[in-house]
Order: C-alpha cells, then structure tokens, then sequence
C-alpha cells in the first residue's frame, strides 16, 4: 500500500510562500492506487478511514509523508561509497542527524549553498516510525514498528564536509533532505533496487542486499540510543557515484516498487 500527504495544486498555487512545513501542515493523508488517489483520515500509521474523496494524481502535490522530530542517517553503509570516500566500512553503524529545517517536498527547489563549490546528490532508501520505540526486545519484530519506506536525497556540501571532518553543517543546509512521495508499506526486498539520476543520465546503482548494515540493525543500533517517535525518518546510506551538481539540474532517486523522487536544483539566493 502507497500512502502519502498531498495538497490540491489549485491549493497550493493560491499559497505559494508556505514554508514546507506550513505546507506539510495544510496537507492531507491519502492511499494512491492507480493514478487516484483517496483521502483517508488521521495519520498514515495507525488506523485509516476513506472518507469517500478521491482525485486524480496529477491533479495534487505530493509533500513529504510525516513531518518528523528528527532524521538520523547513516554514513558509509554501502562498501563502494565507503572506498569511493577513501575509508573502510564501518565496523559499527555510524549515524548522524540532519535538522528538520532541510526538509523540502518532492518537486521543491534544491538551493545549492553560497559558501560551498561542491554540492552533491546522495540518494537514499529510507524508513519512517509508525510507533514509538525505545530499548526494543531481541523478540521484537522491528517491522510493526515501521510505517512504510521512502526515497531520500542527503544532500551534502561535500567540500563542507572534507573540511569540518564531520556531517553536521555540509547536510544541514535549508532544501537538503527532501523525501517522498510516499509511504510503501510492504518492506523492500534484497533485489529492490536504488539508483539515481541527474538530468536523466543514471548516476547510481545498488540494491538493499548491498548495504553494509541491514534496515533491522540500524533500527536497533538507533533505538538503543534514543526514542523513535511516529513519524521519525531514518535514512539508510548511498551507495557509491555521488556527485556534484549546478543550478539548472535535476535530480532523481528511484526505488523499485516504491517510486521516484524528483527535485529541480537552482543556484543559491544572494
């Protein structure tokens, strides 16, 4: 099943100055079947109820599927990236944290940052928290605990990041983390493939069985160090062919069975 938060784009051309989470606010919750799709009440985790609305895809905006308290990553979890940033993979999982105020919607604006002469794409299978989660039980099955899956982009500043020798700055900037469209609830499987394209020529190329690290010990690896909220994203690595890019790009992460997620990038405001 496909879920995800939209806005009629009648709606969201009559407030075109909304921050992305103003937007995010006034959005709906949906299941897209098909090229419809029908609007459901609450949340995208937890109990769902038609409400008998329904509209054509083309005729809505996709926002991203929660609005999260907080989006932990992980760095070098795939062996290629790890050699392509000249280091080893990581003998634990290294996580880190990109603040809320990067969040942009599918199709939003990637502004390139002013102080950086290297942005680069990283796109990225991630998960969102459909339940609370701390200190889980060996027993648990993670999965009751996830909402569904996604496609992500950690955006970096890659120059930023070679010269702070941590992650903090060159992946926070405003517009670098946008996610979406939707919430695939079905897991991944070992064969779904990731791959990312930059103005239509493919750049990346991996499947879920290449991470280092699997979706089960992240989860845990991270809930055993803090509370998993509803809604909390959690994305899971890139794989090797991470790249630069220049206004007048646009970039695109496609997971099987999942979708795609497009983001035009411009040059950086004065």
């Amino acid at each position: 099943m496909k879920l995800c938060r939209f806005q009629l784009k009648d709606y969201a051309a009559q407030h075109p100055n909304l921050t992305p989470r103003e937007a995010f606010q006034a959005s709906r919750s949906g299941i897209l079947e098909g090229d419809a799709v029908h609007e459901i009440s609450g949340e995208l985790w937890g109990s769902r109820e038609r409400t008998g609305r329904k509209w054509p895809a083309n005729r809505l905006r996709f926002l991203t599927p929660s609005w999260p308290s907080k989006i932990i990553c992980m760095a070098r979890n795939y062996v290629d990236h790890a050699i392509e940033m000249s280091s080893e993979p990581p003998k634990q999982p290294v996580i880190f944290e990109k603040p809320v105020s990067s969040i942009i919607a599918p199709g939003d604006s990637i502004v390139l940052a002013r102080i950086s002469k290297r942005v680069d794409f990283e796109g990225e299978l991630a998960f969102v928290i459909g339940r609370r989660c701390y200190h889980p039980k060996a027993s648990d099955d993670i999965r009751t605990y996830i909402a569904g899956y996604t496609c992500l982009n950690d955006v970096t500043a890659r120059d930023l990041q070679r010269l702070d020798g941590q992650f903090t700055r060159s992946k926070g900037f405003d517009t670098f983390c946008p996610f979406g469209p939707v919430l695939e609830t079905e897991p991944p499987t070992p064969d779904t493939p990731l791959e990312t394209f930059v103005n239509g020529v493919q750049k990346q190329s991996a499947h879920v069985s290449d991470l280092v690290f699997s979706i089960d010990v992240i989860f845990r690896w991270i809930a055993e160090a803090m509370t998993l909220e509803p809604g909390d994203v959690v994305a899971t690595g890139t794989p090797a062919g991470v790249g630069p890019l220049a206004g007048g790009d646009v970039v695109e992460v496609r997971i099987g069975g999942i979708g795609s997620l497009s983001n035009p990038i411009v040059a950086p405001r004065d």
